[in-house]
């Protein structure tokens, strides 16, 4: 063979060589941010302390003491809005490692109460004289809320036509617009509602379906832990229609703490960018 057809077939060797190493090499990503869209539902999985009673003094004190109100309890009603999901693929671990976090419209948190809240009077008796002051039924308030909330995934499959992924992360509940809602406590005056902020631990799982191209639909379970909600309601009044000498009497404080641990549900469609 001469020396021509001998350097030809050697460029023929090494071009083929390197065409099999580029059709084997895996295709970078460049697809950085991605966006899902839809709804998600909030379910309280709540345990409740029993209410606290404080700073009862004059007449009232006849009929309520400080401290827990025996078979007492409250939980916070279900919720389902829309909500988006924005995340960032970080440039470690060949892209399956991304920071996310979740935006949508505050949901309103609905504080019910349970137990002999809801169903005995809160003063039902004076020296022996019954009160009038009914039971409160299972309505107390209401307060706009908003998790704000930023988690790490890892995809446990990366690539393909289904990917599924778990995650953790750290997130705080904040509420305002707290007012209460119970029309005995408010046929007075309206008491003043506080909620603290109130952190909490997010363990995160789900699963995302390839759709067309960069096109996914997502399916994302977020359980949080550790998140104690504690709510105030001061300035209590209540009528006391049976009582000769009193229209109406001040009770006083409310202490209300509640492990709210929120299962959200969330359902989306949208790209990678």
């Amino acid at each position: 063979m001469s020396r021509v057809g001998l350097g030809l077939v050697v460029l023929a060797t090494l071009g083929a060589t390197t065409s099999a190493r580029a059709e084997t090499r895996p295709k970078p990503n460049h697809h950085r941010f991605y966006v899902r869209g839809g709804a998600l539902h909030v379910s309280s999985l709540a345990v409740s302390r029993e209410l606290e009673l404080a700073d009862i003094d004059g007449p009232a004190s006849l009929a309520v003491k400080n401290g827990p109100l025996a078979g007492s309890g409250s939980s916070i009603a279900s919720a389902t809005v829309p909500a988006a999901t924005i995340g960032y693929v970080l440039p470690v671990m060949h892209g399956r490692l991304s920071l996310e976090t979740m935006i949508g419209l505050p949901f309103t948190a609905k504080f019910r109460a349970t137990g002999t809240l809801a169903n005995e009077s809160i003063a039902p008796m004076v020296l022996g004289i019954p009160t009038g002051v009914p039971a409160l039924g299972p309505e107390l308030g209401e307060a706009k809320a908003a998790p704000p909330m930023v988690t790490a995934v890892y995809q446990l499959h990366h690539g393909g036509t289904i990917r599924p992924y778990a995650g953790g992360g750290l997130t705080v509940l904040l509420a305002y617009d707290a007012h209460v809602t119970n029309p005995i406590l408010t046929q007075v005056r309206q008491p003043k509602f506080e909620i603290t902020p109130a952190p909490g631990l997010v363990l995160q799982a789900g699963v995302e379906a390839k759709l067309w191209k960069n096109l996914y639909a997502r399916l994302d379970v977020k359980f949080i832990a550790f998140m104690l909600a504690r709510a105030k309601v001061t300035h209590i009044e209540v009528k006391t229609p049976e009582l000769p000498l009193f229209d109406t009497v001040e009770v006083g404080t409310a202490k209300m703490s509640v492990w709210v641990n929120p299962l959200i549900v969330q359902g989306g469609v949208g790209f990678d960018f």
